[in-house]
């Protein structure tokens, strides 16, 4: 699709001599456009759901609330979090590598730990918790059961494929290459409840009474800029948190290689390559929008006003 788009950006800045926009430049636009029609999701959303509860939206094809929801849950990630202290947990943009996280939707709680502990061995395969401390049979593990291990400050959730004795566990993975390593163990029939957000002021009021104070069975969480605190403080095992959460789309870049006559040939195969991640049908909006930035920066009021009716005429299209 990013062919397509710049190609037609091209077309419509160049059919009145406004000036070659590079691939440089087309890529900084093409990022600001995406991320304002994703953002605008969520105010559309919000309009759809009133429009909806007014008995004023339409049903099947004409169902604005359900595409929204289509075009968002393309972005839905859902992760365990991983636990910097006492029943404390970081936010999905803890280490900020690649500033994905945009808006964390739940939070859920697996209600039962079988247990819990460190490795302390590894074998040449790298996929066997090992841990001379317990009796994985005598506790009940068995294949299909969850475990969540820290490895490299991540948690990596996954299942157990098999029982090779009394202390030592079989799971999928080929990175457990020391000891040391914090795990716990969830029986698949583990049931998740879903945390509750509240204030931190409501969060005091409800732990001053054991009327009120959040169980197990309805945990709660208050939310900071970079971690989460979860109530019961009891909640405090590897992986027993996880979140569902939007993350932005990644930023798209039109990649070329060689230059024929001067101009850049399109290269998808590149490693830096990026397409749009919003769904076709916002192509037009794209466009326009990048038409907009355009516009701006080469100081063409003409192409900027026309790129401002095309937007206001798929918006009024998109209801």
């Amino acid at each position: 699709m990013i062919n397509s788009i710049r190609n037609t950006v091209l077309a419509v800045a160049n059919k009145q001599n406004f000036g070659y926009i590079t691939p440089a430049d087309f890529n900084l636009y093409a990022k600001q456009a995406q991320l304002d029609i994703f953002e605008n999701y969520f105010y559309r959303y919000n309009e759809w759901i009133t429009k909806r509860n007014g008995r004023i939206s339409g049903s099947g094809y004409a169902d604005i609330v359900k595409n929204l929801e289509e075009a968002i849950d393309i972005f839905s990630v859902e992760d365990s979090l991983y636990k910097i202290g006492n029943n404390i947990y970081a936010m999905p943009n803890y280490d900020n590598n690649d500033n994905s996280y945009y808006l964390l939707n739940k939070v859920l709680v697996y209600k039962n730990v079988l247990t819990e502990g460190t490795t302390d061995g590894f074998d040449a395969g790298n996929n066997i918790i090992k841990d001379s401390t317990k009796n994985f049979t005598t506790l009940g593990v068995a294949v299909g059961d969850y475990v969540a291990v820290e490895v490299d400050d991540t948690i990596k959730f996954l299942n157990v494929l098999q029982v090779v004795s009394a202390t030592e566990l079989r799971v999928g993975i080929t990175s457990l290459t020391a000891t040391g390593n914090a795990y716990s163990v969830y029986k698949s029939t583990s049931v998740q409840k879903e945390a509750e957000r509240v204030s931190h002021s409501k969060i005091t009021m409800l732990n001053s009474s054991n009327l009120t104070s959040p169980k197990l069975n309805t945990p709660a969480f208050t939310q900071s800029e970079l971690t989460i605190s979860l109530f019961p403080k009891t909640i405090d095992a590897v992986g027993q948190v996880r979140s569902q959460y939007i993350r932005k789309p990644k930023d798209p870049k039109w990649t070329y290689t060689t230059l024929v006559n001067g101009e850049p040939v399109f290269d998808q195969g590149a490693s830096d390559y990026q397409d749009f991640e919003l769904p076709g049908s916002d192509e037009p909006s794209i466009v326009a929008k990048i038409l907009q930035y355009a516009g701006v920066s080469i100081r063409e009021k003409d192409i900027y006003q026309s790129a401002l009716q095309d937007e206001m005429k798929e918006k009024q299209k998109q209801g």
